[in-house]
């Protein structure tokens, strides 16, 4: 049976700006693929993402060139073959996910895990010391609190928040914008401070530089890690790697990311871009099984889909509604 396939674009407005060491975001783009069989119908969404050289249009480009395809019936595996990792094959592949959930139940994807409450990052982003202490103060009692820096004012900015949140888990994402000599400055004072682990201090091009050093926090790779085939080099570099399915190009890839990083000892999160629930509902797949999630994507924005993800008491992350995406929950 053929299949009718809608391929769009959307732009969902942020309730506060939201700043990271690359620059402002103040609204999310994202990507969205609806394939329908009948009456059954299965949809997914990607995050265009500039940092990987995507745009609006490539991704588009991109999902169109797979409108036949996606109409005769392609599978997962398939599509893998032919689409790079990315946006695009994340929004065809959870697409692809959610119709074999909707057509045959809970057979065709009893292989993921069940869904359960997690405790999710909660996310400050890069403001003068006082104003993140500040943002801290709203988030105590949180499970997790993730603090974003670029190169400046770092301890004090890391000290301002765990002064307000001193019984959170606390992580630090650099965005790159570390240098080497700043990452071995930074160690005492990550231990000190109780932070759980430091995500990709260094750029990516340059991380190399980590072979051999052995960090006071664990170092987990971001930027630098999109599949399986990275697991190799980063295993040196590494003790941990953050899966983003618009890195992997769908949740296919990411679960075969999670499972080669447990095999070679290595620790996981899972994260996201400022992405709506129709991103988050197939990542909470990998998410309960990780070490760490950082799925606080649907809630920067002003709205978010209907039967989304919710945030729960201490940064709980409550699963979607059943029916919002992939296998029904019992």
């Amino acid at each position: 049976m053929l299949r009718a396939v809608t391929i769009a674009s959307e732009q969902w407005p942020l309730r506060t700006p939201f700043r990271i060491a690359r620059g402002i975001r103040t609204v999310s783009e994202v990507v969205t693929v609806k394939v329908q069989q009948g009456d059954a119908c299965g949809r997914g969404e990607g995050a265009v993402t500039p940092r990987y050289g995507e745009s609006v249009d490539s991704v588009l480009d991109q999902l169109r060139s797979m409108e036949g395809p996606l109409r005769d019936g392609i599978t997962r595996d398939e599509l893998r073959r032919l689409l790079p990792p990315g946006s695009a094959r994340n929004a065809a592949d959870c697409a692809l996910w959610d119709l074999e959930a909707v057509l045959g139940g809970n057979a065709a994807t009893g292989g993921l895990p069940h869904l359960r409450p997690i405790p999710t990052a909660l996310t400050i982003g890069i403001d003068t010391p006082e104003a993140m202490g500040e943002a801290a103060r709203k988030l105590r009692g949180a499970a997790i609190v993730k603090v974003k820096v670029d190169g400046e004012l770092c301890e004090e900015r890391l000290r301002a928040i765990r002064a307000e949140v001193p019984g959170s888990r606390l992580i630090v994402d650099a965005n790159e914008a570390w240098s080497m000599p700043l990452v071995e400055r930074m160690q005492p004072v990550l231990a000190e401070l109780g932070v759980e682990f430091l995500e990709q201090p260094l750029p990516a091009a340059d991380d190399a530089a980590l072979e051999g050093f052995v960090p006071l926090v664990p170092i987990c790779a971001d930027e630098s890690c999109h599949t399986t085939a990275d697991l190799a080099r980063l295993r040196p570099l590494y003790g941990m790697v953050n899966i983003k399915l618009d890195k992997t190009g769908g949740l296919t890839e990411a679960l075969d990311l999670a499972a080669g990083a447990r095999s070679m000892g290595m620790g996981v999160m899972v994260g996201c871009m400022i992405c709506t629930s129709l991103s988050i509902a197939p990542a909470f797949h990998v998410a309960v099984d990780a070490d760490c999630a950082d799925l606080d994507g649907p809630l920067w924005l002003k709205d978010d889909r209907p039967g989304g993800v919710k945030l729960g008491e201490g940064g709980m992350m409550l699963a979607p509604d059943a029916g919002f995406w992939g296998p029904e929950q019992a």
